[in-house]
């Protein structure tokens, strides 16, 4: 951050010629990333929530205005109450119990924390160079080039981990651990929603529709899509109608999707390099059991559709895991985040797809797999096998499993090449063909379950 600060004083001060300090000190507020959190030994999460909260309060000149901190267990399920109180308070401990904030940068003077800022400095500046050199962020954006940056860069990061080169305490190393009283009871360490308090908020919903004016609803619609219409007009007009007549989010969007479509970005994933599969090696044995397979039911490839239901954004995961199924021989449909149930039963049903791998972290699985399990029999392609990957506590994946979904994948599974050994085997045994690391003892290490998201 101290380098994103200096960034931004230059490029404040020289293009577009802000004189006053005052105006060009950076202000942001950082959500702490959750992306490290592990589900085994999770307790050793809470120094790590610790550790990088720490980079961006340390440093009075680069320091975050709000900080929001993940929990704990995230990677377990969704947080209690309790658990996200200990977050809040990690920060109120820092802020009132140290004298941190009390004194000038910790960092001014030292020649290694300024190294290391300069060169992330010059990095940055050669990536915008490039950015501006495609024509800026938007057409970097469209032409797919900072999404295939992403992965690629997270493809190298899964790598280091996957071979043991990064370390995360836990997961590669020192894994044997005593038992932890906080996931003594693993179903009790998370918060699950009462379906009924679903049904409670479409009541609410219908409710409030009852009380407001369908005349002026439908105006305000109709006045939204006319100026949607026209290049030259502002929407905030209209958006302020249709919020004082009572007009919902969903109404909003949808009336907006009716003029302008619905723009899914670009993936990612087939710029991503591929991964090398030496004679021998782990890889090498799930694409030739990938391969195999495909011969012996009669396909080209085989075909794995992968879809995020609902309204997850978090896609690192199940990136990693079409990339990774791209390089061990599969074809790959992945269309991005934000599909519903539908849109995803209807593209495998189309592509004539082997099997379907899902991947919700936002504690939606409980109704969204079922809806694309029921969706898939309704269309009659039943037979096709459903495995699942994300934040999904034991007793809901064995839920899940006795309603018909062959695997489930959480954040315990780091070996993605091994979960793309599964689905090769599910697959088989869809087809009543005898499992491929069975009858060739393919050397793959367990999958407990790393996931269909990161």
């Amino acid at each position: 951050m101290r380098a994103f600060a200096r960034l931004w004083d230059t490029i404040t001060r020289e293009r577009y010629q802000i004189a006053d300090p005052a105006r060009r000190r950076f202000r942001y507020g950082v959500q702490v990333n959750s992306l490290g959190l592990t589900e085994a030994q999770p307790e050793n999460n809470v120094q790590r929530i610790v550790l990088e909260m720490l980079a961006v309060t340390l440093s009075s000149g680069a320091r975050a205005r709000a900080v929001q901190l993940p929990a704990w267990n995230e990677a377990l399920g969704l947080p209690r109450p309790w658990d996200q109180q200990w977050g809040l308070r990690i920060q109120q401990v820092l802020a009132y119990e140290s004298d941190l904030l009390e004194y000038g940068d910790l960092f001014d003077g030292s020649p290694v924390v300024e190294a290391k800022t300069a060169e992330l400095v010059a990095g940055a500046e050669a990536e915008i160079a490039v950015v501006a050199e495609l024509g800026g962020m938007v057409p970097a954006v469209e032409s797919g080039y900072l999404k295939a940056q992403l992965v690629t860069s997270y493809a190298a990061r899964r790598a280091r981990i996957e071979s043991g080169e990064e370390k995360v305490v836990g997961v590669n190393c020192f894994q044997a651990t005593e038992p932890s009283p906080l996931t003594a009871d693993t179903d009790a360490a998370v918060h699950h929603v009462d379906p009924a308090y679903e049904l409670a908020v479409l009541a609410d919903l219908a409710e409030w529709r009852t009380r407001r004016d369908d005349a002026q609803v439908a105006a305000a619609l109709d006045g939204l899509r006319a100026d949607a219409n026209r290049q030259d007009v502002n929407l905030m007009d209209a958006t302020l109608a249709c919020a004082r007549a009572g007009v919902t989010t969903g109404e909003w969007a949808f009336a907006l999707r009716e003029v302008f479509g619905e723009y899914r970005a670009p993936t990612g994933v087939g710029s991503a390099p591929v991964a090398p599969a030496g004679p021998g090696g782990e890889l090498a044995a799930v694409r030739e059991a990938a391969l195999a397979t495909a011969a012996e039911i009669g396909v080209g490839r085989l075909r794995l559709l992968l879809g995020k239901p609902g309204l997850d954004g978090h896609s690192n995961g199940i990136e990693q895991i079409a990339v990774r199924a791209r390089d061990a021989g599969f074809e790959v449909i992945y269309q991005g985040i934000r599909l519903t149930p539908a849109q995803i039963v209807a593209a495998a049903v189309a592509e004539d797809v082997q099997c379907v791998g899902l991947s919700i972290l936002s504690g939606g699985h409980a109704e969204l797999v079922p809806d694309v399990l029921r969706r898939l029999r309704e269309a009659g392609a039943g037979d096709i096998p459903v495995v699942v990957g994300g934040i999904i506590p034991p007793a809901d994946a064995q839920a899940l499993c006795f309603q018909g979904v062959a695997a489930v994948f959480t954040p315990r599974d780091f070996d993605i090449t091994a979960i793309i050994g599964r689905i090769v085997d599910e697959i088989r045994l869809a087809h009543k063909l005898q499992p491929w690391s069975a009858s060739h003892a393919v050397a793959t290490r367990p999958t407990s379950a790393t996931t269909i998201e990161g």
